[in-house]
């Protein structure tokens, strides 16, 4: 029997396969029963090591549902492995980081406490939102970067006269790291978002995209609003074609739809939330980790 065991939460199956090859860990999936109440019922297949478990289980939508299994797996491993690694690809919750508003209740610091309560020893997340949620945890945390993997996708495209881009001045770190890798230029557009309605206005001035390709890099795109005002914004400026790259595809309301309607020819995300964009493959970045 393996000293090592990834248990793959079911909204994480297929990263967790990969996870599993790429350690030599002994796999142990499990099955979900949702109840009409909505409650879900985790059951695992598989032996589980003494020595040391590997949860892997994404936080995205359903969120809470997903999060509670999480919790569950966690707990579960907790009761064989004498260590417990949860690696959470997909943070949910970890924008709520700091009190934004008066009484607005910072839901990380909660989540600090279920994690440790369940018997998590450490957590890895991929490109966490900002690492002040980290902060209100006491286990070890550790955050990994899914830009080397997507700069190398980014690179098989041969783009015209790259230029990397962020939709907003808080991304303008990850934008120059992302050109680093690539070795091209960036910028970083200027954006302002009602904290109250939400709707982005983009206040930029002055850029020069003329006949360069463009791609707009963000950690995470749920809504997909900030993409398509930065997009509908730089092909007025005469760019040629406008791709996206994004660790976290969320994807919701119709978002691919209104991003590709604004001009994007393709969206690029990792496989931290399945789906249609997820293209490239973060097993490796976690395996390092581990």
């Amino acid at each position: 029997m393996s000293n090592l065991s990834v248990i793959a939460g079911k909204s994480s199956e297929e990263l967790a396969k990969k996870l599993s090859k790429k350690i030599n860990a002994n796999l142990v999936k499990s099955e979900v029963r949702i109840f009409a109440d909505g409650e879900s019922k985790t059951t695992l297949n598989g032996k589980i090591s003494k020595k040391k478990s590997i949860v892997v289980q994404s936080i995205y939508p359903p969120v809470d549902t997903n999060l509670i299994q999480a919790l569950s797996l966690i707990s579960k491993a907790k009761e064989t492995s004498s260590e417990v690694i949860a690696v959470i690809p997909y943070m949910g919750y970890a924008r709520q980081d700091r009190e934004f508003l008066p009484g607005e209740i910072v839901t990380m610091k909660v989540l600090g406490k279920l994690f440790k309560g369940a018997g998590a020893s450490k957590i890895i997340a991929v490109d966490i939102h900002s690492m002040i949620g980290f902060k209100h945890f006491t286990i070890k945390t550790k955050n990994v970067s899914a830009i080397p993997e997507l700069v190398q996708y980014i690179k098989k495209l041969s783009l015209k006269n790259p230029l990397v881009v962020s939709p907003d001045q808080g991304g303008k770190e990850r934008a120059r790291e992302f050109a680093k890798e690539l070795g091209s230029e960036y910028i970083a557009l200027e954006k302002i978002r009602d904290r109250k309605t939400g709707k982005v206005q983009i206040k930029t001035k002055n850029i020069d995209v003329v006949n360069r390709d463009l791609i707009l890099v963000d950690d995470m795109i749920s809504t997909g609003g900030s993409i398509v005002k930065a997009t509908q914004f730089l092909k007025k400026q005469k760019c040629k074609k406008v791709y996206v790259a994004c660790t976290h595809a969320l994807l919701m309301n119709d978002a691919e739809k209104r991003i590709k309607k604004a001009g994007v020819i393709k969206i690029i995300s990792t496989n931290t939330i399945p789906g249609k964009t997820s293209i490239v493959d973060i097993s490796n970045t976690i395996a390092k980790a581990i």
